[in-house]
């Protein structure tokens, strides 16, 4: 077995504290050592001037990549929701400007759905993950995920938009999952076990998952 300091870096390029149990959850088992932006010293955030989800983490990651020797994993997601032409879009996590919450982007967005019915409350979380190292990108990997905006908010687990995002499969939002049922599913998992593949053929990486 790898010792923990002969273990490959590997930098989460997020300072959301959701997305960092997600993604460390889903990378569980594999011998790499996963560093915050803090433990490189990067502190601020990255202008987020895309008009995609890939512009965006290919954005953060390349900038992140050149405050350290490692490689450098960041993402961007949001939630696409049809009856609003693709918004909230890339701008899921300040929609509600200015003063965004997680709560006052959920209300914006029930207001703006109020008395449509069923059939057009068609949405999709979407994620995109990018790796870089030195400035050069390595791998991209999207992962999508389909459902519909619930009439009313439900379930406290998750974060973001999961209490209203409503997974006919399950018959539930994922607000209402566990979290290890979520990441079966969920875009972000989805995207993850994409990447989880690449470090495991690329990085030299052996899967010691149960």
């Amino acid at each position: 077995m790898k010792s923990r300091s002969s273990r490959k870096k590997i930098v989460l390029a997020t300072s959301n504290p959701g997305k960092l149990r997600e993604i460390r959850r889903c990378f569980k088992g594999l011998p790499l050592e996963f560093l915050s932006l803090r433990d490189i010293g990067g502190s601020g955030d990255v202008e987020e001037k895309g008009t995609t989800f890939l512009e965006n983490a290919k954005l953060k990651s390349l900038a992140y990549s050149s405050l350290s020797e490692y490689a450098t994993l960041a993402e961007d997601s949001g939630l696409e929701v049809d009856h609003l032409d693709g918004d909230p879009g890339v701008l899921s996590a300040r929609y509600s400007d200015p003063g965004a919450t997680e709560k006052k982007n959920i209300r914006k967005v029930l207001r703006q759905m109020k008395n449509v019915p069923w059939p057009g409350r068609r949405a999709r979380f979407v994620c995109q993950l990018v790796l870089s190292h030195r400035g050069r990108v390595i791998k991209t990997c999207r992962g999508q995920v389909r459902g519909f905006i619930a009439l009313e908010k439900k379930g406290d687990r998750g974060f973001g938009y999961d209490p209203i995002f409503f997974y006919r499969p399950f018959g539930k939002t994922f607000g209402e999952l566990r979290p290890e049922i979520k990441n079966t599913v969920s875009h972000r998992g989805r995207a993850l076990k994409k990447m989880r593949i690449f470090l495991l053929r690329h990085a030299g990486a052996d899967d010691k998952r149960t």
